[in-house]
């Protein structure tokens, strides 16, 4: 589903609703992964770059339309060999830009899933940046896309995305980062159990 660049105020409660009841329906075990989530990225970004920031910058340069699984494994293989893997051609040179030290800011798009993939690993702290994925989409729009193009990379799009988990994040009383991680880490549960 695409969601509308200026939804109404009725489609955005819906939004912010269909996330708290994600939220509520985690599992207390997603919902302490989901808590550890992004510290745990944290400190595995430090361990394979030998700096947070970097290695944050590669993981979430190498994260689009990559599983977690594969994404970590070709950040490791690349800070491992130094030359970057497993992605497209623009991707692995915005990598090696930022292995050869240019601020992730610069290379990175800071306004949409992979700047803001970023922040939230580099800096777990962070009370503004929320990671729109497919994952979240789905969860916050109710509806299992697959594979199919959600529009997240209209600016607009993705803002009202992450501005619906802020508001449902408020709601629950937890931090737009941990919100989303939680309901990301039910989902992608929910859809390797079926």
């Amino acid at each position: 589903m695409t969601i509308p660049t200026n939804p109404t105020n009725a489609e955005r409660a819906v939004y912010a609703a269909n996330i708290v009841k994600a939220y509520r329906a985690a599992t207390p075990d997603q919902k302490q992964r989901g808590k550890m989530w992004y510290g745990v990225a944290h400190d595995l970004a430090t361990t394979i770059a030998g700096d947070a920031r970097t290695g944050a910058a590669v993981i979430a340069a190498l994260s689009a339309r990559q599983s977690w699984e594969r994404n970590v494994r070709f950040a490791t293989e690349t800070f491992a060999t130094g030359e970057p893997k497993g992605h497209t051609r623009a991707v692995l040179d915005k990598v090696r830009r930022i292995m050869e030290g240019e601020s992730p800011e610069t290379v990175l798009p800071m306004h949409l899933k992979t700047g803001h993939f970023f922040r939230c690993i580099a800096d777990p702290t962070d009370r503004d940046a929320v990671v729109i994925d497919r994952h979240a989409l789905d969860a916050m729009t109710g509806e299992i896309n697959g594979d199919r193009n959600r529009g997240l990379s209209n600016v607009k799009r993705y803002n009202v995305a992450a501005d619906a988990y802020r508001h449902a994040a408020r709601f629950i009383g937890e931090s737009p980062m941990v919100t989303q991680a939680v309901v990301w880490v039910a989902h992608r549960d929910s859809l390797t159990s079926r």
